[in-house]
């Protein structure tokens, strides 16, 4: 029974990305992922922020809690995922600079399928303690490259042939992407219930310190202009909750890895949620 929940919930987790991604394709102009692709300086900037302050404020905050091994897993595989869709509806809340935003989510999605794989080789035996929590780089890699690139690219290459077709399929496909996370989030709720429950304040603060971190690493980070550094912050800040739980669901299912990167990405969804309406309320008065 544990093997056919566990099955089901990798397969709604890998629907899910895959529509999320087309959707993300379908929004997207050429133009916008150039121009950011195009920065040299925007760019490494934006891989420094994500794939190294980011993970090093992660196992810095893992170890000073001394959180187990699997759950410190979960909470990792969550921090080394960048590119997430939510990206640029929250800088467009915070009245940031939303084509930087709408860039840097796809030049960070389609990174992330090549880097993830290789931080969490070797982050992740750093947080066990040995080599019980290694994972198959090359096996992880071809996960993303088909369930994420491959579909981001598609969606891309509809928006740039056939506009108006992609015009005619947003809605539906974004649609489509809120009804499967929904379904994806109540299915690991309703298997893994009792293991959210027992998620200690501690865990809390821990997350809440590791999304004002990646905030502050954003904002230190981003180009001159303060929409461009709102872009910059919220887009280091949301992790790709799609990317991460494939990542969890298929390399270590039905364990507390799954629940504590399902817990972080719910918490930072709200959290995040509340700093773009934040900023985006303040930013008549500046």
């Amino acid at each position: 029974m544990t093997v056919s929940i566990d099955t089901l919930i990798n397969l709604v987790v890998t629907t899910t990305l895959i529509e999320m991604m087309i959707a993300v394709g379908l929004g997207v102009t050429l133009a916008d992922v150039l121009a950011v692709a195009g920065s040299g300086g925007l760019v490494a900037r934006a891989a420094l922020a994500n794939y190294v302050c980011v993970p090093a404020a992660a196992v810095a905050l893992l170890l000073l809690f001394r959180v187990q091994p699997m759950t410190a897993a979960g909470f990792l595989v969550a921090a080394v995922c960048p590119g997430a869709p939510y990206g640029p509806p929250f800088t467009a809340i915070a009245k940031g600079n939303l084509p930087v935003s709408v860039g840097l989510m796809v030049v960070l999605a389609a990174s992330s399928a090549f880097v993830a794989p290789l931080i969490l080789y070797w982050l992740l035996p750093l947080m066990s303690g040995g080599d019980s929590l290694r994972v198959d780089a090359v096996k992880m890699f071809v996960t993303l490259f088909a369930t994420q690139l491959l579909p981001l690219f598609a969606g891309l290459a509809v928006r740039q042939w056939r506009p108006s077709l992609a015009a005619r399929l947003l809605k539906p496909a974004s649609l489509l992407g809120t009804i499967l996370n929904l379904l994806m989030i109540g299915l690991i709720v309703s298997v893994q219930y009792k293991t959210l429950l027992v998620i200690r304040p501690f865990g809390v603060v821990g997350i809440l310190l590791l999304i004002l971190a990646a905030l502050a690493a954003g904002w230190a980070l981003g180009t001159p202009g303060r929409g461009n550094r709102k872009a910059m912050a919220i887009t280091t800040s949301v992790r790709n909750v799609g990317v991460s739980l494939v990542i969890a669901t298929s390399s270590f299912p039905g364990t507390p890895v799954v629940t504590a990167t399902l817990a972080f990405a719910m918490f930072q969804t709200v959290v995040l949620a509340f700093v773009a309406l934040g900023w985006g309320r303040l930013a008549p008065a500046s």
